[in-house]
């Protein structure tokens, strides 16, 4: 069966989607735990990050990077932590959060609802900053 993430790369689920290339995908997290919360997701549909082959995780961090930069432009803050729990969706993916201290990406922070329209102004503005 197709992960939820598999779902939303064909485009049979939405997303709020601030970056996309031929291998991966970037859109916000609609649970986030900080505003711009974002997801880094290869189109590969593999279940542990650590068992995608050496060149694609490479490239993988090449893209994240890229959306973190644009992220860190659109969103106020000292940096954009990186997390890699791997456990709530069977697809690997990093989850790439806006902080100014470390407990601000602590994976049992709460989490908020996000409105769809804030979501949809917010990733319009990451891609904004997105290099060319």
């Amino acid at each position: 069966m197709a992960s939820l993430f598999t779902q939303i790369i064909a485009g049979r689920i939405p997303c709020c989607k601030v970056a996309e290339n031929e291998e991966f995908i970037a859109f916000l997290d609609i649970r986030p735990i900080a505003k711009g919360h974002t997801l880094v997701v290869p189109k590969q549909e593999t279940d542990y990050l650590f068992d995608l082959d050496a060149p694609l995780l490479g490239r993988l961090m090449i893209f994240a990077q890229s959306v973190a930069k644009a992220l860190r432009a659109a969103v106020p803050c000292k940096r954009i932590g990186m997390t890699v729990i791997g456990l709530e969706v069977p697809h690997a993916h990093i989850h790439l959060i806006p902080i100014n201290r470390e407990t601000d990406m602590h994976p049992g922070k709460e989490k908020h609802e996000a409105a769809p329209a804030d979501l949809l102004r917010l990733a319009e503005k990451i891609k904004s900053h997105i290099a060319q």
